[in-house]
């Protein structure tokens, strides 16, 4: 055992946080803590690191244990380059190999003696500054800089002059680059694009330490933990497997709790009858029998109603009328700004009901396009058409669709006064309302935001980032609430657990030019692996080259549709086969029934119409279940 965390209870005036906190990790364990946002994870954090005094309870870290952290916001504000703020983690490191150059220097001035005592202390030295991953500093802080999007171009630039998002990047290279025994990690995914997500996971997975960490990414949790501590109510409850193990044990015990709690309600309400009927009998010995069951009943350990968390937050969204066959139609859309050419000759199409992510590193134009078939800014180049009787909803990750003097009540009750309760479905109640837009958090505004889509009653949503600042179970309940939705959607999205459960299509905008691909995201990368790249050299050849991608891009999706299309015509006949195979084997039994009954043994003609249907049955089974066979 690495981490022990003992009875830990944390209040804040009147509000309990954690109540008899407790759990553990051993050595090597991956992590996580998840909870609704408020629910005390980070509390938590910081009182593992010392930052917070519990009001009871201990903290034990196994002795000579270093623990690194990182804070959501990690502070640094330092004169010194990116390249050199990592480095200096590695200050002694850099000492060590100092010393050693030293030796290898004077070798050349000694003989004798001194050389082989200088030589015997150099191979000491040298295997512990080998042991300690001393011919690896380059190659390990190059590489962690560039796994965490930071370019080569970058590594010069000051710390202080980078935005908070690019200082917590720098502090969490500091972190991995100084190998504690412990990685302790709040939200490290918040400031990073895919492919340093990617990275991260790889690194964590394969890191010979032990790793907490907090966080809403749900696929970064499945690929990285072995174990979930839940925060709920104050309590700690620990669960062995990753995220997606936990959800299924988590709901089992929800359904459990629950339908412990309905018996005992249940028995309770019973046992009130039964004590009733007893006195109004009136007689000594009913009035005892009673006064018995009411004791027993007096003692009973009554369970707590679970808390339906979900019930808090229910977003329906409906198109308010059903719009063309035609959604979107895009053709040779082409962007820069100044002498950044961000995409050129961007094509595709968006047909009613689909659900498409579009995907892409940061700064590659994503929100970009979503803002130009907003009309929010020109294209330089192309055409985008609206279909027939299309309504947009447009989520903006940056909420300039609201408004700052406004309150909450104002900005939802302006645009549709009809619905003014709607508010305290997103857990705005009581004077929050009359808050101004201008004073809220990130993910207050995000709530905002969602309210107002979700009465638009528009056909087309258009998204971006729409998770952002949303916890676990804020972001399955849009989840859910897409995946009813019988309109369009699109949208831009780095969560990959919720790509997975709401896309049916991946657009991936990369070397600025889209290619498609019909599924998932475990599809899309999958598929992804497949694709050769298109080198760079190739894409500054010749326009054209940029079109022929994306023609392939448009042919691949094509032929994926069709094959999509064959699947879901196959998988119809094996289902009406299914039901016939069904049909037939019920019959069957029902005929030999009839030939094994010994009432009908003298009823010859029956018997042989019987013998005959039921050959005839066994004969058209055996058909479809070669034709059954055949198809599977």
């Amino acid at each position: 055992m690495i981490l022990s965390v003992n009875n830990i209870n944390k209040s804040f005036s009147e509000n309990i946080i954690v109540k008899n906190g407790s759990f553990f990790l051993n050595e090597y364990d991956k992590a996580a803590l998840v909870g609704i946002n408020g629910s005390g994870k980070t509390t938590l954090l910081r009182i593992i690191m010392g930052e917070l005094t519990p009001d009871s309870g201990t903290v034990v870290i196994s002795k000579d244990k270093e623990v690194g952290y990182l804070p959501q916001n990690a502070i640094l504000d330092s004169d010194n380059t990116i390249y050199k703020e990592v480095m200096d983690v590695k200050a002694a490191l850099l000492e060590d190999e100092k010393r050693l150059r030293d030796m290898e220097s004077r070798m050349g001035d000694l003989s004798g003696k001194e050389l082989d005592d200088l030589m015997s202390a150099y191979h000491t030295a040298y295997d512990k500054f080998e042991r300690d991953g001393g011919n690896m500093i380059v190659s390990e802080v190059n590489g962690t800089l560039k796994g965490l999007d930071f370019p080569e171009e970058m590594w010069e630039q000051p710390v202080k002059t980078l935005s908070g998002g690019q200082k917590t990047r720098v502090a969490l290279a500091k972190l991995l680059v100084s190998h504690p025994d412990i990685i302790i990690l709040d939200e490290p995914t918040n400031h990073l694009d895919l492919d340093s997500i990617i990275w991260l996971e790889n690194y964590l997975l394969n890191y010979k330490g032990t790793v907490l960490i907090v966080s809403h990414d749900r696929y970064f949790l499945d690929k990285i933990t072995n174990k979930i501590i839940e925060v709920e109510n104050g309590n700690c409850m620990t669960f062995d497997g990753n995220y997606s193990s936990y959800a299924v044990k988590k709901e089992n015990l929800r359904i459990a709790a629950l339908n412990a709690y309905i018996n005992q309600q249940r028995d309770i309400e019973h046992q009130k009858e039964v004590i009733s009927k007893l006195k109004s009998f009136n007689r000594e010995k009913s009035i005892r029998r009673a006064e018995s069951r009411q004791k027993m009943l007096d003692k009973m350990d009554v369970l707590d109603k679970p808390v339906e968390i979900d019930d808090k937050m229910q977003i329906i969204l409906s198109p308010g009328t059903e719009s063309g066959k035609d959604v979107l139609h895009v053709e040779n859309l082409k962007k820069s700004f100044d002498s950044n050419k961000l995409f050129e000759n961007i094509s595709f199409d968006i047909k009613k009901g689909d659900h498409v992510a579009l995907l892409g590193q940061n700064g590659t134009g994503k929100t970009t396009i979503l803002k130009i078939i907003n009309d929010l800014i020109p294209c330089d180049e192309g055409k985008i058409d609206i279909g027939a009787n299309v309504h947009i909803g447009y989520y903006d990750q940056e909420h300039h669709v609201l408004h700052d003097d406004k309150t909450i009540f104002e900005e939802i009750s302006d645009d549709y006064p009809e619905i003014r309760n709607v508010l305290a479905a997103f857990l705005f109640t009581g004077d929050d309302v009359f808050k101004q837009i201008k004073t809220l958090s990130g993910g207050e505004k995000g709530r905002v935001s969602l309210a107002k889509l979700m009465l638009s009653e528009a056909n087309f949503l258009i998204l971006d980032e729409p998770t952002n600042h949303l916890d676990i179970t804020s972001k399955e309940i849009l989840e859910d609430a897409l995946n009813n939705y019988t309109g369009t959607v699109l949208y831009v999205s780095h969560d990959r657990y919720f790509i997975n459960r709401t896309a049916h299509r991946i657009m991936d905008l990369s070397d600025k030019c889209i290619t498609e691909y019909l599924g998932d995201y475990d599809y899309y990368i999958e598929k992804k692996a497949e694709i050769r790249p298109v080198t760079d050299s190739l894409v500054t050849n010749a326009t054209s080259n940029s079109s022929s991608t994306a023609n392939k891009g448009a042919e691949d999706y094509k032929a994926q549709k069709a094959m999509a299309s064959a699947m879901k015509k196959t998988q119809k006949e094996l289902d009406k086969i299914e039901k016939e195979i069904d049909s037939i084997e019920t019959k069957i039994k029902e005929l030999e029934a009839v030939l094994a009954d010994p009432k009908n043994g003298s009823n010859t003609a029956l018997l042989i119409s019987s013998q005959k249907e039921l050959d005839e049955n066994n004969n058209k089974l055996e058909e479809l279940m070669e034709k059954w066979e055949e198809l599977q």
